[in-house]
């Protein structure tokens, strides 16, 4: 059975009797990347810095490694790395300065300084103080100080944030490498839901502070179906709906403007494609759609995606 890092039951938080996070209920288990997913001001900030302790949950209890975060605050922080919107540091001093500061009050050797800073790609000694980092570079410096102390929870919220794609290739193959090589349990939120499909192992949704969905996303797409897309000319779309039910007992499909969306596998495909053909169906093209996490966010949520 999966150890459990983070027990999340009944969470709420209310601001002037408006609920931000709504009665949310998680499960983070350990060794593994969970993703939180949901549009700007859903609550996926907030259930952080609950976690964190930054904002007093309204209601609620939180667990990390089986006890409550209440009153075993000073054993459980030292165990967690967190960035939370924008990293904040000194802007007159350099990345390396910075680091050092926090290594002191954390009681981190400085050789870990430069294996961190090697690890997000910046260099140990460099003169550019932090004023004049990118908002790529203040990111890489954020994620370096979250696991400078080698913790065994990350919480990151949006930790690509302003990141180029080769930036957030990187970042990426690190939180896995520390995810599978090293253990680690890391909580993120991310808008590219592209990148979170290629990274994370679980999947939580959550929309105007209610939590929709929480399962693995190999269960989320292996629910949201491949399929094989036919776009038919539209004065033939009666005459292939009669085809599919009578010639191909096929009737798990969706149509749209003349475009089938019939689930199911690629061996089926010569079948459906001779059978239209030989009762002179037009076909306008063809395709083998594989699901993707940004058709099941929209989906479950309602309206447009995520970004």
């Amino acid at each position: 059975m999966e150890k459990k890092m983070i027990e999340i039951t009944n969470l709420t938080k209310e601001y002037n009797e408006s609920a931000v996070v709504s009665n949310v209920s998680m499960t983070i288990k350990k060794g593994r990347v969970y993703g939180l997913l949901g549009r700007n001001g859903a609550g996926k900030t907030t259930i952080m810095k609950m976690i964190l302790g930054l904002i007093e949950p309204s209601n609620g209890e939180i667990k990390i490694l089986g006890k409550s975060l209440k009153g075993h605050e000073k054993e459980l922080y030292p165990k967690i790395g967190s960035i939370i919107e924008t990293p904040s540091f000194y802007p007159n001093l350099t990345g390396t300065e910075n680091l050092q500061i926090f290594a002191r009050l954390r009681g981190v050797d400085n050789k870990e300084i430069e294996k961190v800073l090697e690890m997000v790609n910046l260099p140990y000694r460099d003169k550019k103080v932090f004023g004049k980092y990118s908002l790529g570079m203040k990111q890489r410096l954020g994620i370096a100080n979250a696991i400078m102390h080698n913790p065994e929870l990350l919480i990151l919220d949006e930790p690509t944030n302003g990141l180029d794609p080769i930036g957030i290739s990187e970042v990426r193959d690190l939180l896995k490498k520390m995810c599978e090589q090293e253990g680690k349990t890391i909580l993120i939120s991310s808008h590219i839901l592209s990148e979170i499909e290629m990274l994370v192992d679980d999947i939580g949704i959550i929309n105007s502070g209610n939590l929709l969905v929480e399962d693995s996303l190999h269960n989320i797409l292996q629910q949201n179906r491949s399929c094989l897309v036919f776009k038919i000319k539209q004065s033939d779309v009666e005459k292939s709906k009669l085809i599919l039910a009578e010639k191909l007992a096929i009737s798990d499909y969706v149509e749209r403007n003349g475009e089938f969306k019939i689930h199911e596998t690629m061996e089926r495909f010569s079948e459906i494609n001779k059978a239209f053909v030989s009762h002179d169906i037009t076909i306008l093209s063809t395709e083998n759609h594989e699901p993707t996490l940004e058709e099941y966010f929209i989906r479950v949520t309602g309206g447009e995606g995520i970004g």
